[in-house]
């Protein structure tokens, strides 16, 4: 029986709580832009994994997995960055660099089961 709603998705939950975390770790940030600008990002990636499993086509579905990867390695740069301008720790960031890693390795293996 295959997955019948993106929701079932363990991917795109895993990306959910991958957005949480980030707004949870970024909430006291005074540099606005770049708080906008990683929040957004995060939140795009479980979005992309939903807009394309509702397009029903593989074809469309795989895209929009190749925008939820380039989604999360904007999040993953944007990491690499905070813990540079000291908006988080590199223990902290290191954590959520895993998470981000092991999510990109989930969209990947997702899309090459597809093709």
């Amino acid at each position: 029986m295959g997955v019948k709603k993106f929701e079932d998705l363990l991917v795109w939950q895993k990306a959910q709580d991958f957005a949480v975390l980030i707004y949870e770790d970024f909430a006291n940030t005074k540099d606005y832009p770049f708080k906008d600008q990683i929040l957004r990002a995060s939140v795009s990636i479980s979005n992309n994994i939903a807009e394309g499993f509702d397009r029903r086509t593989n074809p469309d579905f795989i895209r929009f997995l190749y925008f939820a990867i380039s989604s999360n390695s904007e999040v993953r740069s944007m990491l690499y960055l905070s813990t540079r301008l000291n908006y988080i720790s590199s223990e902290n960031a290191d954590g959520l660099i895993h998470k981000s890693n092991e999510i990109s390795k989930m969209l990947f293996g997702l899309i090459q089961s597809m093709k």
